[in-house]
């Protein structure tokens, strides 16, 4: 028999009167890698934040090692041996990666100084041992955000937890990355550690993970080994309904194209890129971490200044900033949608109208009607649900999140979507109505351009896929006959 390192009964919690989780179960066993799964809304959060001590319960049992705990602040379980790496990421910018690992464990030099050399070493060792590729020297403002991802990873690991919690940890990941955590995991498993695992990504789960928990609407639904069940009966139990299936391929293409991109290049980032987006078509761009996918994205937009070459747009030079972009037809979804894709403390309205409010204005006031107008329609349109349109942004689930950066997007009237990382940690309902979306937006005479870490994604929803390595366009795909060992093997 395994040994309890955790055992959850009954975990209640409410917010002002509002119930987040009224019946939170789980069990976590030594040596095990526990899906906790769920959809946007379903308990996870609350229940994780309780198990380390974010929150307080309101009731129910929560047992470490057969007893009785209740901590009080992230403090008290960390000291219990009990760790998370958060969806949220929290780094200190201005500090370097070494000293982000060691942050509150500095080792010292008579008690008071901090040893830097030894500092710099463990950092160095904590990360080779994790096989992440980083420099400890770094400063963190330099990193990525999945670079990042990585720092908030090792610092978790660091801790030498017997319970570690991850909440998305790859979501921001590559393969290459991924496979590397995964590693990590697996090792620290087999040293008798409890891994609660958190992800979007069902073929993560059935990949890492030996058990699973499912919460639906803030309630235990159901738990077992992974091994008795496939994606189906997992799906179904998450959403509690029978979801749209994989959408039917588009009509092949032959329209001129809509969006032309001729010998495109930033030093450092990537080299020589030439595509072509038809009206009508989604193509993807799948590339391992540092392939330059985002970095297109962003230099298109004209977030980053074009060094070489030209992007047209219905035959027209598209202007190297984002105002010029959006004129031009243009529209971005940011890879982060909590950092560049929204004001989190503006409201859900505001969101949307910000990037049109000149054409909503007259003598430079806004009309609030014409507002009132287009943001009812786009909620409508996208299904976002909210209690109003004035509630923050940052009250939202991750899947309304997204559906209000698309609104915002979608506000602005374009011909073509850059899409980076568009599904990034929302749930499987909120995917495939992000799909959904996509799709109607090309079956409109829209163009697509995506950007995604998740092969099964880029394959499911592209006509073509351009694969990228070293920031260089290696090849194009037809998206019908690509497999996603033919990607890794192109993009490695």
């Amino acid at each position: 028999m395994e040994t309890v390192l955790l055992q959850a009964m009954g975990i209640a919690k409410s917010f002002n009167g509002v119930v987040a989780l009224r019946n939170g179960c789980l069990e976590l066993g030594a040596g095990s890698v526990h899906a906790l799964c769920g959809g946007n809304g379903a308990g996870k959060s609350t229940f994780l934040g309780i198990v380390m001590g974010l929150l307080r319960r309101d009731g129910g049992s929560l047992r470490l090692r057969g007893r009785e705990v209740d901590f009080a602040s992230p403090l008290a379980a960390l000291n219990r041996r009990i760790a998370m790496i958060s969806q949220e990421l929290l780094p200190v910018p201005g500090m370097s990666v070494a000293e982000n690992l060691t942050l509150g464990r500095e080792p010292r030099l008579w008690g008071a100084l901090v040893d830097r050399r030894r500092q710099l070493a463990e950092a160095e060792t904590l990360l080779q041992r994790l096989d992440f590729d980083l420099d400890p020297r770094w400063p963190m403002s330099r990193l990525s955000l999945a670079q990042t991802q990585l720092v908030e990873i090792a610092k978790a690991f660091n801790r030498d937890s017997d319970i570690l919690i991850m909440d998305e940890p790859t979501s921001s990941l590559g393969e290459r990355e991924t496979e590397a955590l995964f590693a990590a995991v697996r090792r620290l498993a087999a040293h008798g550690a409890g891994i609660i695992y958190v992800s979007h990504r069902l073929s993560e789960i059935f990949e890492i993970a030996d058990r699973y928990t499912v919460f639906r609407d803030g309630a235990f639904v159901e738990s077992g080994r992974l091994a008795d069940i496939d994606r189906p009966h997992l799906v179904g139990q998450i959403v509690g309904r029978e979801l749209r299936g994989e959408r039917s391929r588009r009509p092949s293409v032959s329209a001129e194209p809509l969006l032309q991109v001729e010998g495109l290049g930033r030093d450092g980032e990537f080299h020589d890129i030439s595509l072509a987006v038809r009206p009508g078509e989604i193509v993807g761009i799948y590339g391992l971490l540092g392939s330059g996918r985002s970095e297109l994205l962003n230099c298109l937009y004209g977030l980053s200044r074009r060094q070489r070459g030209s992007v047209r747009l219905a035959g027209r030079e598209v202007p190297a900033s984002p105002a010029g972009a959006i004129r031009a037809g243009l529209a971005l979804v940011t890879e982060d949608r909590k950092d560049s894709g929204l004001v989190l403390s503006a409201s859900v309205a505001d969101n949307i109208a910000y990037p049109v409010l000149p054409r909503l204005a007259r003598g430079g006031v806004v009309r609030r009607a014409a507002q009132r107008a287009l943001v009812t329609d786009l909620c409508r349109r996208l299904r976002v649900k909210a209690a109003s349109p004035a509630m923050p942004a940052g009250r939202m689930s991750g899947g309304n999140q997204q559906k209000v950066v698309l609104a915002r997007c979608l506000a602005a009237q374009p011909r073509c979507l850059l899409c980076d990382e568009p599904t990034r940690g929302i749930d499987e309902g909120a995917k495939r109505e992000v799909y959904a979306f996509l799709d109607d937006f090309v079956r409109g005479g829209g163009a697509v351009l995506l950007v995604s870490s998740e092969a099964p994604e880029i394959l499911e929803l592209s006509d073509r896929i351009a694969v990228f390595k070293a920031g260089r366009l290696v090849a194009m795909l037809d998206g019908a006959e690509a497999s996603q060992q033919g990607l890794l093997h192109l993009a490695s």
